[in-house]
């Protein structure tokens, strides 16, 4: 049934402060799925299922679903949509607010139509936890996966933040009609793969490595060797930090590739 259909049933209508577009092209479903090679095996996180449209497919491919939903007025129609599936373990509540590892305890895949408003605030949540997805596919406004997916000079803090992880790429554009409520703007698929040694990477180093970025990126006009300022005072520490890590601190931050922060990081670490 369309999306409309479903909600007139039990009365209810979509809410825009909450994001609630609903993708119901079942040939643009069954490509998510297939974009996260999904097996037997496999655990699935999945947020904000709405009405269950991916839900199903997901159930029907993975050992175990666990589907976060915030709104409250979906979890009866879920559990109706899901009577089916066994494996389908449904959760009312705020996925910034949960903790992975109280479902996991390996790694999983995460596979979602995401609410935009909160993109950058879920892949900080998941990429930090400390139980890690093994794989993500998310459906993301299209301009946002052209942010996450960028390549020098056009880094943001988001990209580097992502791609620290491990790789990413858009594997499919969705055009706007394919969602109900139609929304303004398009949509990507975005693919994030985990590389090993970032699923289980030192929180310590993490903090730091990011604390570096964030300073990095503070004031986006100025240099790199100003802005890390902010770290060290002292010019020539900088100076030694930079140039022990090969990167001109003349340069901006959107210049710098992740390799060059994490050379960065390792300096400045020499110097605590």
């Amino acid at each position: 049934m369309h999306p409309k259909q479903i909600l007139r049933q039990y009365g209810l209508e979509p809410k825009r402060s909450l994001g609630q577009n609903f993708l119901f092209d079942e040939n643009v479903l069954a490509r998510i799925v297939a974009a996260a090679d999904l097996t037997k095996q496999d655990d699935v996180l999945e947020i904000g299922p709405g009405l269950g449209s991916l839900t199903r497919l997901l159930a029907e491919t993975a050992v175990s679903v666990t589907a976060v939903e915030l709104d409250n007025r979906f979890i009866p129609i879920l559990r109706r949509q899901l009577q089916d599936y066994d494996n389908v373990r449904l959760i009312q509540g705020d996925i910034l607010a949960q903790n992975p590892a109280d479902w996991f305890d390996k790694p999983y895949k995460v596979v979602a139509n995401v609410p935009y408003y909160i993109t950058g605030a879920i892949l900080r949540h998941l990429l930090s936890a400390a139980v890690k997805p093994s794989l993500m596919v998310l459906t993301v406004q299209k301009e946002v996966a052209e942010r996450i997916t960028a390549v020098p000079p056009h880094m943001s803090l988001l990209a580097v933040s992502v791609q620290y992880y491990g790789q990413v790429k858009v594997v499919d554009n969705i055009k706007a009609g394919a969602f109900w409520p139609r929304p303004d703007v398009d949509s990507a698929v975005i693919r994030i793969k985990l590389e090993g040694t970032r699923m289980n990477a030192d929180d310590t180093n993490e903090k730091r490595f990011f604390r570096l970025v964030r300073a990095g990126f503070s004031q986006k006009r100025k240099q790199l060797q100003k802005n890390l300022r902010q770290l060290e005072p002292d010019r020539q520490v900088i100076a030694d930090i930079l140039n022990q890590a090969g990167v001109d601190g003349r340069r901006r931050a959107e210049t710098l590739t992740v390799a060059e922060w994490q050379q960065l990081n390792t300096a400045l670490q020499r110097q605590d």
